[in-house]
């Protein structure tokens, strides 16, 4: 297993703000204390935390990249002779996910399946190579040895997302609060239906809860379910799509929440 001590990017416990002048990653010249402050809140106030899976907890695709597993999901369907089916712009596009949702809206019901279960066992073949994202491992175990209640709320397989955290030793933080991509596309976020999930099945009101995210579609899916949001933007670009979606607040590192945390 792992060292909790692994820390997968560069990171420096930085505070990025929406709204503000600075960028997410750099932090600001004014009002520090007051930013803190929120971060401060958003902890103190969790008695759940909802975490989005590839990207807070891990990058998933580190070792395995996503395009090359959008490519291998297009190449079945030419294969099958279903490509065509495809608009055009979807075809090369990035995302695994937006190929499910595509072929969701153009196939039949048993096609969609076959469809998810590969993309599945793409993310099961990712697993070994996933990155664990610097500080989420100790700050998953240090609020879990608090009391908070942990789930994981995620478009990823479920399947993958047990794989991954038995691998890290993290499994018990979590299970069987594991709410992932089901078989139907419909429900992926920004839907909050694995939200929904999380706070009826922990019997938390949603805003005693907190999600950790890192895309629009989680910012709209907490927005939805009235769960307070944390934006994780390991970058300048996740940054501004965050900022866009309406996020709040964001960090660029888990070290400050993990300083607020063990604090």
């Amino acid at each position: 297993m792992a060292s909790d001590t692994d820390q997968a990017e560069p990171v420096g416990g930085r505070i990025g703000w929406t709204g503000q002048a600075g960028r997410a990653g750099q932090p600001e010249r004014a009002g520090g204390s007051e930013q803190s402050e929120r971060l401060r809140d958003l902890v103190a106030g969790a008695r759940l935390v909802l975490w989005d899976f590839d990207g807070p907890v891990c990058r998933l695709f580190a070792g395995y990249s996503a395009d090359r597993v959008a490519a291998a999901l297009v190449d079945w369907l030419e294969k099958a002779g279903l490509k065509e089916l495809l608009p055009p712009e979807e075809r090369d596009h990035p995302d695994p996910h937006v190929l499910l949702g595509a072929v969701h809206r153009s196939h039949p019901k048993d096609l969609v399946d076959e469809f998810e279960e590969r993309l599945t066992r793409e993310e099961l073949r990712a697993v070994p190579g996933a990155r664990p994202t610097a500080y989420a491992d100790p700050l998953i175990r240090a609020w879990a040895a608090l009391g908070v209640g942990l789930a994981i709320t995620t478009n990823n397989s479920p399947r993958a997302v047990r794989e991954y955290l038995a691998t890290r030793g993290l499994l018990g933080c979590f299970a069987p609060h594991i709410y992932g991509r089901t078989q139907d596309p419909h429900l992926l976020k920004p839907d909050p239906y694995c939200l929904d999930r999380a706070l009826d099945a922990m019997r938390v009101p949603p805003a005693r809860a907190l999600m950790i995210g890192d895309s629009p579609a989680d910012v709209a899916a907490a927005r939805k379910a009235g769960v307070p949001f944390l934006g994780y933007a390991r970058n300048d670009r996740k940054a501004e799509q965050l900022r866009s979606a309406g996020a709040p607040v964001l960090v660029d590192s888990l070290e400050a929440v993990l300083g607020v945390v063990r604090r």
